[in-house]
């Protein structure tokens, strides 16, 4: 951490613990230590995200470390604050310390930049929309773009089937088999949107995978803002509707 880190509060263990997790991810690729933060901050509330220490050493980690670190801390500081948002429905923590969220927000655009790797990178757009605070559902657009699948239900009213829609390596397909082929019985081919005439968040995260150097992400998203069909009932839906309503 940098010497302008807040000091933790005076005899208070919970914030003893914490300062000494952050100093361990802070100072090297401690994986142990990220992964007690995400444990300890996020999954069980164990440590207060709201204490000084959290988002001001994220922000220096993300501004001083090495690539490696500075995704850990971008992910980590990006899922706090949706998770702050939803859980109390509010802003306040963003409020609270917009100074340190347009400084991991800056790191986070920097980073997605340079970003070599494919899944890197879609981690760090993750980080981009989950500081942004736009949208809630970043973490299920992502996943489905590293695992090249999504699975979400057809928006029949009578709950007709659970469908994965499959866009990589496999194919671009919806199907509700989840050992299905392309071109099977069991599967339906996806319709891309057109990318000249996408619009709004889709329209976004394809340009700026062209001009940060994917084509391959930039074409995978054509496939997640596009339509896919149930082979149930065959009704068209959009997908990007159906992984934000799975993502409430």
């Amino acid at each position: 951490m940098t010497t302008s880190s807040p000091v933790p509060r005076p005899g208070n263990p919970d914030s003893e613990r914490l300062k000494a997790l952050l100093e361990r991810a802070a100072t090297g690729r401690d994986g142990q230590a990220w992964s007690d933060l995400w444990t300890e901050l996020y999954h069980n509330g164990s440590l207060d995200v709201a204490d000084p220490l959290v988002l001001p050493t994220l922000a220096d980690v993300s501004e001083n470390g090495d690539a490696g670190e500075a995704a850990s801390a971008l992910h980590l500081a990006g899922a706090l604050l949706v998770q702050a948002d939803q859980r109390h429905e509010t802003r306040n923590l963003r409020h609270a310390y917009a100074t340190e969220v347009a400084r991991l927000l800056t790191s986070a655009n920097r980073w997605r930049q340079s970003a070599p790797d494919r899944n890197d990178y879609c981690f760090l757009v993750e980080a981009v929309l989950n500081l942004e605070g736009e949208i809630s559902w970043a973490e299920g657009l992502v996943w489905g773009l590293v695992n090249e699948e999504y699975e979400v239900e057809c928006p029949d009213p009578d709950g007709c089937a659970s469908l994965w829609v499959i866009l990589g390596e496999r194919g671009y397909f919806s199907t509700a088999e989840d050992d299905a082929l392309p071109g099977g019985t069991g599967s339906l081919p996806l319709r891309p949107a057109d990318p000249g005439a996408m619009e709004g968040l889709g329209r976004r995260l394809h340009d700026l995978a062209v001009a940060d150097g994917h084509p391959e992400v930039a074409h995978a998203l054509t496939y997640a803002f596009g339509e896919a069909t149930c082979p149930e009932c065959g009704r068209r839906f959009p997908v990007a509707e159906q992984i934000a309503a799975a993502s409430l």
